[in-house]
């Protein structure tokens, strides 16, 4: 099994944000993530400095936006505030030139708008009701295996197995090697302050390269086959990527296997955390399985899968009365504006019959917008399906073990039973 091995024994504490001064907060310091302590944090930047100047922090200086129609503004406007990597890209750390990875989410129009056209087959809609049926059959085989009354990691036994059997299917990987998907994703997420093996970013560059080189065969050989409707086919097969360069190809990888994988766990576990921290919901559940059509957007606002993503102003402009420079890094935290009671009520509550749940900024806005949304709702709602098929009430047997990370709430163990 391939593990990516972490050590957090020298994580920095981060100040308390609720008593420093609001011109002294850095929203980017990954400990507050990690304790679940960036929502009150959020919560007194919408209030007090909505458009907040951080001149100092691990990345440099960058603007930060917590509200949720300042996010939408930002996202839709491309641009004035860039995603492409000659700019830095979507990383709110800047990388050096030789390792920035080029991807459409990496990227302004018109490159954005080919290379997302050639993968955009996989989730229309008539594969997506093909790859329910595959997605059931996965579902019900994994929770078939489960123990019964007694403790086991539901993220190892299920979030990740079934991400990681759906991203073979998707990609025609070799299902024996699933779990290097895994690890190759947990690579290009971990923090080198606990990164263990992954260190520096030359460590992090040797792996993905490794990366590159296993999916760089699986390319050759589909390029050498009839075309077929797997994703490494259509990249093999498309005027605009069958000649990418290493670092667009590599980007291209990361970007499909991350997104097709890291997120969508992390919601399959952060969903049940929910549900056990809201008895009184997972109950409701219980008795009317026609509420999974709604419960899944709000697991999908309730973790906030991707917390953040950078952009780049390519020009001057005045934004919310605040004076924003050309080149100045900008970051929209999904995170607060998912929280944001001035656009979602109650937003700390977490309630599976919202009467609008899909008001939520977990999947981007704009051109960004998650290309695999529906694919994300289809693995949720299908794995919910099949657990209530099976009238199993799934219990935490201890508190989540969370990702020190400030880009993606990670879930990295959760203990659990299913009564006997």
């Amino acid at each position: 099994m391939n593990t990516l091995v972490v050590d957090s024994s020298h994580v920095r504490l981060a100040p308390d944000a609720l008593s420093q001064p609001v011109e002294d907060i850095d929203p980017s310091l990954p400990y507050r993530f990690q304790q679940q302590t960036h929502f009150a944090m959020f919560d007194r930047l919408r209030r007090e400095s909505p458009v907040h100047y951080v001149k100092d922090s691990e990345y440099g200086p960058f603007w930060s936006v917590h509200r949720y129609n300042d996010i939408i503004d930002v996202e839709i406007d491309h641009a004035t505030f860039s995603s492409d990597v000659k700019y830095g890209g979507m990383l709110i750390k800047d990388l050096p030139e030789n390792m920035r990875r080029t991807s459409f989410i990496n990227a302004d129009p018109p490159l954005h708008d080919h290379q997302r056209r050639v993968v955009s087959p996989i989730v229309a809609p008539g594969n997506l009701n093909r790859l329910e049926h595959t997605i059931r059959r996965e579902a019900a085989d994994i929770l078939d295996g489960l123990p019964r009354g007694e403790t086991f990691d539901w993220v190892d036994n299920v979030s990740i197995e079934l991400t990681g059997r759906v991203l073979c299917e998707l990609m025609d990987f070799p299902r024996a090697d699933r779990r290097l998907l895994t690890y190759w994703s947990d690579i290009v997420n971990v923090d080198l302050e606990v990164g263990g093996e992954i260190n520096t970013e030359e460590k992090r560059y040797v792996k993905l390269k490794e990366c590159a080189s296993y999916f760089g065969v699986l390319f050759k050989e589909r390029m050498n086959s009839e075309p077929k409707d797997d994703l490494i086919s259509m990249l093999a097969h498309s005027e605009y990527t069958k000649n990418m360069p290493e670092q667009e190809f590599l980007g291209m990888i990361v970007l499909l296997m991350v997104g097709g994988n890291d997120t969508t766990r992390n919601s399959i576990s952060g969903g049940l955390v929910a549900l056990n921290q809201f008895p009184e919901q997972y109950a409701k559940l219980h008795n009317d399985p026609g509420l999974i059509p709604k419960l899944v957007p709000e697991i999908l606002r309730w973790v906030t899968p991707v917390t953040h993503m950078r952009r780049t102003a390519t020009r001057d402009i005045e934004f919310r009365g605040k004076q924003i420079r050309q080149g100045d890094k900008v970051v929209v935290w999904y995170a607060s504006g998912n929280r944001d009671s001035d656009v979602i009520k109650d937003p700390y509550q977490f309630i599976i019959d919202r009467a609008n749940p899909r008001l939520h900024l977990s999947f981007g806005f704009g051109i960004h917008r998650c290309l695999g949304n529906r694919l994300a709702e289809l693995q949720l709602r299908v794995l919910w399906e099949e657990i209530l098929k099976r009238q199993m009430l799934i219990e935490m047997m201890g508190e989540p073990v969370r990702k020190y990370a400030n880009n993606i709430t990670g879930v990295m163990a959760l203990p659990v039973r299913i009564a006997a």
